[in-house]
Formats: structure tokens, sequence, C-alpha cells
């Protein structure tokens, strides 16, 4: 547990609103994935373009599974046997806790937290700000080799600027590690929903930084393709609401929870 926990345990039971697809947003699907002993808790992150909640195929994926700052994330073939592809949640609340524990700037807060629309940051912005100041979800992404937390999640290096590689950083120091469910582009199957994910470092509020699996890339390509981050594409209608579908499925991300069945 990362020393913010306190701060999101004390919203656990709080409900998440601001966007039609917040809460729908990365649920859990049916495939499931990660090393049995990793338990129940364990997530699974899968990328739009190889596969769905049925069928993952390619898992996010700790790089010849090395425990240390710096080290790759790349998208894998699903396995039970790979511990480099158990994850946990770390942290977990609106992206105001996130503010209020001081992982995310003012300005994140302000666009993506509610700031200035609700009193106390609570979950759910009054409705006169809900399309404008959504207080979406967010969390830090843990890698935890056979269920045992390392203390490492996926973020990057520096704050998040076009090309920045996804690397294991440490967990709980800098917004550089927080993800931001963009349930504005989310995109519902029917099994579930996949959705861009936000770096919390984010500084371009028009065109916010997320996380992106290289196009033309395929998981089995040599040398190993590695996650980094990108301005988020698709389309705006004429008062600059996001166009659904219009997202690339390389920015769209899907979740699963627990052990995959072999």
């Amino acid at each position: 547990m990362s020393i913010k926990s306190k701060v999101f345990a004390a919203a656990a039971t709080l409900t998440l609103v601001g966007g039609a697809g917040a809460v729908g947003a990365l649920a859990a699907g049916t495939a499931g994935a990660a090393t049995p002993s990793a338990g129940n808790n364990a997530k699974d992150f899968f990328n739009d373009d190889f596969g769905t909640f049925a069928s993952a195929n390619f898992l996010l994926d700790t790089y010849k599974q090395g425990q240390k700052v710096g080290q790759p994330q790349i998208l894998y073939r699903i396995s039970n046997s790979d511990p480099a592809e158990d994850y946990t949640i770390s942290d977990q609340g609106p992206v105001s806790d996130f503010y209020t524990a001081k992982l995310v700037s003012a300005a994140v807060a302000l666009h993506y937290g509610g700031l200035g629309c609700q009193s106390g940051y609570l979950p759910g912005p009054p409705s006169s700000c809900a399309n404008k100041f959504p207080d979406l979800e967010a969390y830090e992404i843990e890698y935890s080799p056979y269920g045992v937390d390392s203390g490492l999640c996926t973020g990057v290096a520096a704050t998040a600027t076009a090309g920045e590689k996804v690397t294991l950083q440490p967990c709980g120091a800098t917004p550089r590690t927080v993800w931001i469910i963009d349930a504005a582009n989310d995109d519902v199957t029917d099994t579930g929903a996949v959705a861009p994910l936000i770096n919390g470092s984010d500084t371009n509020f028009s065109e916010p930084f997320v996380l992106t699996y290289p196009m033309y890339s395929y998981p089995t390509d040599m040398p190993r393709a590695e996650l980094y981050v990108t301005n988020l594409t698709g389309s705006v209608d004429v008062n600059y609401y996001p166009v659904l579908n219009t997202v690339n499925d390389q920015q769209l991300w899907g979740e699963d929870t627990g052990p995959v069945m072999p």
C-alpha cells in the first residue's frame, strides 16, 4: 500500500459520477489473466487493437520481468504463468482525491477533478459542471509479480510529452504514475468498455497525453515495441465535445480481474 493510500481509503465508499461511461470504463470482463498466485485482485490490461474482454490475447507486461526503475512496459501474449503480467491497483479514487493527496496539479484537477465546481472535492460535480468539469476516476498500476507489490508503477520518467516512453517508476511519488480514465472518450463494447488513459502529469488539456501502443507494431515484433504517451486522437464536434468512437484503437484500454484460466 502506497504512502497516499489513507487519502483514497477515506473516499472508497463514495460513488463516482462525472461522465456516462466513467463507471463502466475499464470494468472487469470475463477473460481474466495473470498468474494464479497473484490472486483474484490482480488487474490485467489489454489494448483494444489486439483483443477484447472475451479474448484479450496480449496483456500489459514488464519487459523481461525486470523489477527496477526504468524497465520498459510492453504488451506480451496472455499467460497464466508469466509474472511479468501481474499488476494490481495501488491507489484508486476520483482525481479530486489525488489532488488532495498532492499527486496531481491544480490544472489537472480543474480539467479532470471538478476543481471549482464542487464543495470539498466530493466525487460528482453538480449538474452545471457535469459536462465541462467531471471528477474522473484515476489509479496507479503497480507491478506485482506473483502478487507481491514491488512499489513500482507504470508511468513516465518525466512530465508527459509526445513520445515519452512508459516504464516502471516509484509508486505514490509523482503524478507521472497516475492514470486518469477518459470517460468522455470511452468505447462501449458487448462485454465492457474500453477507454483512453490520461497520464496524471498531463499539461495539454485540448489534446491530452494518453497511454499508447505504437501504430504499425505488433506484440510479437522484435525488438519489442514499447508503450509510450502521445496526444489523444479522435474528433470533436462544433462545441468541442469528443465524438464517440473516433479514438484510435491503440489508445483504448480494457481491464480484467483475476488469474487466467488455462
